[in-house]
């Protein structure tokens, strides 16, 4: 099965092995939110994903 490249290179693989990732469509429109809300849309969140969808984006690290 081919690797779906866009979503992969948005994620990332901690030391734990948890996968993190930004939310889409975060970095527009921001200048009247807070201080507060600006840093939590900058902050990655853990991803939950099933062993087939890990798989399918992380064919090297999925298992």
């Amino acid at each position: 099965m081919k690797t779906n490249k866009s979503y992969t290179k948005r994620l990332r693989v901690t030391r734990n092995g948890k996968i993190v990732a930004r939310k889409g469509g975060q970095d527009h429109f921001n200048s009247r939110d807070s201080r507060k809300t600006r840093t939590v849309k900058a902050r990655a969140k853990a991803v939950e994903m099933n062993p087939r969808v890990r798989a399918r984006f992380l064919p090297g690290n999925g298992k």
